[in-house]
């Protein structure tokens, strides 16, 4: 059995090998209670890795998901008053906008996709510092607990954040797997100038992968904002870092066409596992950082498909 083979195995037998690590490190780490608490925790996290996926799905990258989150925070608690819970749709449109933007620049611009979401994200955090007047904002606890207190309740003893989390992951694998988007996001991935050559409109496909990371930025924003009861253009300052590594590491790699979000879904899983054996060990903040940068590096050189990179790549 050579990498290769393995390689499509390497994020399940990672989790794997990390679960039983720190679960010697920590038995407590097994407490179903624990666990629920560890994974709903994550689910802003996952749901913005899993919008990012569609953008490194064809080959791109989304670095403005951060700053979206961010800006969304600010809008929802500023305009929770006037609009209530409708001020989800604005902030998804918002989101769906700013990733469109970001696709048309890439596409017809001929911008790297990782100039094009850079820039797009200090639009939105220029929006953000604009519309909070540089302070952190508090929502009403009565208005957000009407119009948004479902979301962190549970049913039948389950936390309603996992079940959203695990509603959009079933949206978002049919659209991968099972509709004719889905197969043109692959072929843009697995080799964009074939596609162009099938007739395909790679322009289109791309624009949409990044609205679509747009949106889902947003609803993580969204869920940032209620479940802090507030918004801050800093708010979700540091989840650019997990999230690209979350993609990575589940086996979605910079260069396309392979993976998708179920990988993410299990990248995730490794990243809270990570979090969780680091905040055991006490490590400090700032070195977590430097670990899951770590982690990041080993990630795309484990995954990177290095014969696109012939004659780019020295």
């Amino acid at each position: 059995m050579t990498l290769e083979t393995l390689k499509p195995h390497f994020p399940w037998i990672t989790l794997l090998v990390l679960v039983v690590l720190v679960g010697a490190l920590n038995p407590s780490f097994f407490d179903p209670g624990a666990l629920m608490l560890l994974m709903a925790d994550i689910v802003p996290l996952f749901i913005m890795a899993m919008g990012m996926t569609f953008a490194i799905y064809i080959g791109g990258i989304d670095l403005s998901v951060q700053q979206l989150a961010n800006v969304v925070t600010v809008v929802a608690t500023v305009y929770l008053a006037n609009f209530g819970i409708g001020v989800a749709v604005i902030a998804i449109l918002i989101g769906f906008l700013f990733g469109a933007i970001s696709g048309y620049v890439t596409t017809r611009l001929f911008v790297p996709s990782f100039v094009s979401t850079l820039a797009m994200g200090f639009v939105a955090l220029s929006m953000a510092k604009w519309l909070s007047d540089q302070r952190a904002l508090s929502m009403d606890a009565t208005l957000r607990n009407d119009s948004f207190g479902w979301m962190f309740d549970t049913t039948a003893g389950f936390p309603n954040e996992l079940i959203i989390a695990l509603i959009l992951l079933a949206l978002a694998w049919f659209l991968q797997t099972r509709t004719t988007f889905g197969r043109s996001l692959k072929a843009v991935g697995a080799g964009e100038l074939a596609a162009v050559a099938s007739g395909l409109n790679v322009d289109k496909v791309k624009i949409i992968a990044f609205a679509i990371s747009g949106a889902f930025a947003a609803i993580a924003g969204l869920m940032f904002s209620v479940k802090l009861s507030g918004g801050d253009a800093n708010l979700a300052n540091g989840f650019l870092l997990l999230a690209i590594v979350a993609v990575l590491v589940g086996g979605t790699p910079l260069t396309g066409g392979v993976g998708g979000v179920v990988n993410t879904a299990i990248g995730t899983l490794i990243v809270m596992v990570i979090r969780a054996a680091m905040v055991y060990l006490e490590v400090d903040a700032t070195q977590q950082q430097m670990v899951f940068g770590i982690v990041l590096i080993a990630a795309i050189a484990l995954t990177i498909d290095r014969s696109k990179l012939r004659g780019i790549v020295k």
